[in-house]
Order: structure tokens, then sequence, then C-alpha cells
């Protein structure tokens, strides 16, 4: 299987996604090399950075599982370097 080292930014404008955000992290939890969270409150929203070392196609299923959520932004910026694992 070939994977990908990404990082994925989430900016979080609807408290209510939150929690479906968290599940899904928690089901990729395997991929995850690490994570930050920040909550800006003068902003009342929550940014998030995901780093992740797995197969293209699950990066891509996370991501759009995560940016169709209400009020969630979310991009991915990928590796050039590929490994075979």
């Amino acid at each position: 299987m070939d994977t990908r080292v990404a990082v994925m930014s989430i900016i979080v404008e609807d408290g209510s996604s939150v929690e479906r955000i968290n599940a899904l992290l928690h089901e990729h939890g395997e991929y995850i090399i690490g994570r930050m969270g920040i909550p800006y409150r003068k902003r009342g929203i929550n940014i998030i950075s995901i780093a992740l070392d797995a197969p293209q196609n699950t990066i891509s299923a996370l991501s759009g599982k995560i940016g169709s959520l209400t009020g969630v932004s979310v991009k991915t910026a990928y590796s050039g370097i590929q490994a075979h694992e």
C-alpha cells in the first residue's frame, strides 16, 4: 500500500460540528502522526491542524467528510514523497 504524508488544516466556524470531526479523526487515528487544536475565542472559531501518513484515497475521503460538515472548511497539502508499506 502506498502512503503519503499530508497536513490537513481545518477551520471550524460552527461548534456543533466539533463532535463529528473528533469522531472522524478517532476513526482514522491509525494514520494520524500528530494533531494541534487552537480555540480562537476572539473570533469564535477553532483551528485544527492534522499531520497524516496514509493512502492518498484515505486522506481525500477524510478531507471530504470533514469538509462536508456545516461551518467547516478544510484544505490538505501533500508531500511529494510516497512510501510503499
